[in-house]
């Protein structure tokens, strides 16, 4: 905007702070409509900016999709206002990441990151999911997990990759 700021205020605009949730930054148009720059308040709008249509954008999730998993897996879980949900999710694709499991979820295929403290239904969840070791025996050591993930990162091969391969074939 810059030097055309004088007109804004003029016709009876202007940065004020938004009525509703509180955000610097609303500008009241000269019909007095407000403006919000903030995506969570019911005067957001869109076109208020560069920056305010990227946040837009970002907040956004499609509601519509086709993804079906193939062997489904329903993971009950109450996020951090202490809302329950429950997510289908794909067993075979979902991974974890330390105390998380990142899983693609119905309807949209999206990936979802939920914390493995938050999962109310984790024993369920954790034996639907694929295991890199097979129950009873070890997990591989320090050095046998460096060769594993150094070959697989970099798609190459060698005698001791394919020793360790054959001992834990679903790492």
């Amino acid at each position: 905007m810059g030097f055309l700021d004088f007109l804004i205020r003029l016709f009876g605009g202007g940065k004020i702070q938004c009525p509703s949730c509180g955000a610097p930054g609303a500008i009241r148009a000269a019909d007095q409509t407000i403006k919000c720059p903030n995506p969570s308040c019911p005067y957001f709008d869109s076109s208020f900016g560069r920056r305010g249509a990227l946040r837009a954008a970002e907040t956004t999730v499609p509601t519509r999709g086709d993804f079906h998993p193939a062997r489904p897996v329903s993971i009950r879980y109450r996020n951090f206002q202490g809302q329950e949900r429950t997510f289908t999710a794909d067993a075979d694709a979902t991974v974890r990441k330390r105390n998380h499991l990142v899983a693609p979820v119905t309807p949209t295929g999206r990936k979802i990151v939920l914390s493995r403290d938050r999962i109310l239904n984790l024993t369920e969840v954790e034996d639907a999911l694929p295991r890199r070791v097979e129950p009873g025996q070890k997990s591989p050591t320090p050095r046998e997990r460096q060769v594993l993930s150094y070959h697989k990162k970099h798609r190459t091969t060698s005698l001791q990759y394919e020793k360790i391969r054959a001992k834990y074939p679903n790492w």
